[in-house]
């Protein structure tokens, strides 16, 4: 009889420390598949998240990344200006102590084909946009240039402390409504100043939202046409993009969502 009872105790004791050792494996086993997944994902994460800063040596960074050109420029390179890339479009940035700063992402043209003749432009964004009031100004835009004429253009959706219609030299044209507002459209000169072909004389054509926000859809091509009908001429298409522009301020930004694109004619 206490033979059989330390036989079945033998049997009980091996079925438990079975159970045992499976759980244990489960366990590793879900913890490992954890892991696994945790740095798979952070690999993707990171295979699209690439950080830069200006360096003392240069103004400017360009590239393309997931068909969306991007620019990072710090006139003089002074103090700290980066810009971090995210999937797709989107991006983040953070400057202090410059003279000029502008962080931007967007469409890269070859300066062969007009905007209408490239189709109809919009954007939809969320920014996270944390610019200092404290001194100098900054501006929460669509950007761009074009040549024949070289005109550099933007569409003012949040700003602080100055924008360009308080500009003495400035020239309102005209007002219109879209997308929810009213913009007051101006003009400027500028003389000798950096572009894209170098320190030159060109025209700055603005649309500047009434009813500041720092999200929502923008019918950029209503733009483009209200510009031309009052005599702004606009020339071949070098970039369209969304940009943050510091001047002598401190700041930053995190795009939560953002598309830039054009449907064909």
């Amino acid at each position: 009889m206490l033979h059989w009872l330390f036989i079945k105790h033998k049997v009980i004791t091996q079925q438990q420390n079975r159970k045992t050792m499976d759980r244990t494996f489960l366990q590793k086993t879900t913890i490992a598949i954890l892991l696994t997944t945790t740095f798979f994902v952070l690999s993707i994460t990171s295979s699209y998240a690439q950080s830069f800063c200006i360096e003392k040596n240069s103004d400017q960074i360009t590239g393309e990344q997931d068909g969306f050109r991007y620019e990072l420029w710090n006139q003089n390179s002074q103090g700290k200006a980066c810009m971090t890339l995210g999937s797709g479009a989107l991006f983040s940035g953070e400057w202090n102590g410059i003279l000029n700063y502008l962080a931007r992402r967007g469409l890269s043209y070859d300066e062969t084909q007009t905007h209408s003749e490239i189709g109809k432009f919009f954007s939809t964004y969320d920014c996270d946009y944390r610019p200092t009031t404290e001194s100098g100004n900054s501006y929460l835009s669509i950007y761009g240039w074009t040549v024949d004429p070289l005109i550099e253009f933007y569409i003012v959706e949040d700003w602080r402390n100055w924008i360009p219609s308080m500009d003495k030299n400035a020239t309102l044209k005209g007002s219109f409504t879209v997308n929810g507002s009213t913009y007051d459209i101006y003009e400027n000169t500028r003389v000798n100043q950096p572009s894209i072909v170098g320190n030159t004389t060109f025209q700055q054509y603005f649309s500047i939202r009434r009813d500041v926000r720092n999200s929502g859809t923008i019918n950029i091509s209503d733009h483009f046409e209200m510009w031309e009908s009052l005599g702004m001429k606009l020339g071949k298409m070098y970039e369209v993009s969304y940009v943050v522009e510091g001047y002598k301020s401190n700041g930053s930004f995190n795009f939560k969502a953002l598309d830039v694109y054009v449907e064909k004619p």
